[in-house]
């Protein structure tokens, strides 16, 4: 199983992204996919994920609404869409795939990772 994120850059702040991840190789049903983002000196931080199953969605606390995240179930691909970005958004951004049944919010509970995508947000 590979995953491809793309979609970051520089943007200003008030401004939006679209991160796109595709995974590839994957033969089986797996549980979620979901993004992290890490900032330089930072523990890496749950940003939001998707659900294959039900569709269900979830987000981190510092959301509050700004991000939308969506998956295509045949295209094994979940997209997070930024909008009014912040300074503080900025890190690099990790999808990540999870084949078991944990829970959305711990990196630990994932088993596949992207390489990430660099997300700066200038003020």
């Amino acid at each position: 199983v590979q995953l491809q994120a793309s979609g970051g850059g520089l943007v200003q702040a008030g401004g939006s992204l679209r991160l796109s991840c595709v995974a590839s190789g994957v033969t089986f049903n797996y549980n979620r996919m979901g993004w992290f983002r890490q900032a330089p000196g930072k523990e890496r931080e749950f940003v939001g994920g998707f659900r294959r199953e039900y569709g269900t969605t979830y987000y981190g606390e510092f959301v509050k609404g700004r991000f939308t995240i969506s998956g295509d179930n045949a295209k094994n691909t979940v997209l997070l869409q930024m909008n009014s970005l912040k300074p503080e958004d900025t890190a690099v951004y990790y999808c990540a795939l999870q084949t078991g049944t944990g829970t959305y919010y711990y990196a630990h509970e994932y088993d596949y990772w992207g390489q990430g995508t660099k997300v700066t947000v200038s003020s």
